[in-house]
């Protein structure tokens, strides 16, 4: 009888849910994350992994202290957000996976919902939900379409800073119309959720993709077998983004090496190397754009942008091939 009151008692507190985070260096943040991750998920029995990616700014103690009950993987190295996520997922004990942001904020039961979602949509395979910034305007970046030859032109030629809104000019946006759930190509690896059984199946992040683009090239192998992704806008969270970013010039690097990266593996035939020669075309008229303004106007921000551009085209040959973890 007392075997079986311990396996009742080990099944009744079982997590349904693995939350993931990944720390690099951003120790506030992260705080607060956890602080609404603990506040906002009432109906929902999970974990909680933090890895840290060998932080300088005390993330670990302070994480350990204020949160006790959270697994804390202090790594001395920086494995990036691709590495650490899939040393995580062996530590996994819930049959459902969430990768969460630690420059996020949970809101109004956000996780709760999207786990009803996921289980009134199974046929979806991957979920997400909405995100917004802090002063409440919608981020585009919840989710979005895939990357096209299309798109790349309209990037690379300016289509897309001139037409924001437009749906021809910027063919990667999705914005929730109505309150419309949102089938979508590719959610935000802010706020991602996936079974434990799929994300095995197709093998986790590629570690190729050290800060960004990974969950597109999951979400886009996921596609290949099947899965239809959605997005709900019941489920949001506040996204601050980027806080994870060394510097302005490495950060555009690392997205546009993910960019090269993800057009070539998913784009068939010549379209994908069209599409990742796009990006160096759009990367020299920036800097000779941004050069320019910067002569004429004289203006601070003007000059860094500038600059930032052109750190951007002398290390073309870094990143037009697809994504490199960058030098420690």
């Amino acid at each position: 009888m007392g075997d079986i009151d311990v396996k009742m008692k080990v099944a009744v507190q079982a997590p349904e849910l693995s939350v993931l985070l990944v720390n690099w260096n951003t120790r506030e943040m992260t705080l607060e994350c956890l602080r609404s991750l603990y506040e906002e998920t009432k109906q929902t029995r999970f974990e909680c992994i933090v890895t840290d990616n060998g932080s300088q700014d005390g993330s670990a103690e302070a994480i350990a202290r204020e949160f006790p009950q959270v697994r804390l993987f202090a790594e001395k190295d920086n494995h990036g957000f691709a590495g650490a996520t899939n040393l995580q997922i062996g530590e996994v004990q819930a049959p459902m996976i969430l990768l969460l942001n630690t420059d996020t904020v949970v809101m109004d039961g956000a996780i709760d919902k999207l786990m009803t979602f996921a289980r009134e949509t199974p046929e979806a395979g991957i979920w997400g939900g909405r995100t917004i910034f802090q002063d409440g305007r919608y981020n585009p970046t919840s989710c979005w379409r895939r990357i096209t030859p299309w798109s790349a032109f309209c990037f690379a030629s300016g289509l897309v800073k001139l037409f924001p809104e437009s749906r021809m000019f910027n063919p990667e946006r999705i914005d929730f119309v109505d309150g419309r759930i949102e089938e979508v190509d590719i959610v935000t690896g802010c706020l991602f959720l996936i079974s434990r059984e799929f994300w095995n199946k197709l093998g986790g992040f590629d570690p190729a993709f050290f800060m960004y683009g990974e969950e597109a090239d999951l979400c886009l192998r996921a596609h290949a077998l099947g899965a239809r992704p959605l997005a709900t806008p019941d489920a949001t969270i506040i996204h601050h983004g980027g806080a994870s970013a060394a510097s302005r010039a490495l950060k555009i690097i690392q997205m546009h090496g993910a960019r090269a990266g993800l057009s070539q593996r998913h784009i068939p035939g010549i379209g994908g190397k069209f599409a990742s020669e796009m990006l160096v075309m759009g990367a020299w008229l920036r800097k000779v754009g941004y050069g320019l303004a910067a002569r004429l106007s004289g203006k601070s921000a003007t000059r860094e942008a500038a600059d930032n551009w052109r750190i951007v085209w002398d290390k073309r040959n870094e990143w037009r091939n697809g994504p490199k973890p960058p030098q420690e």
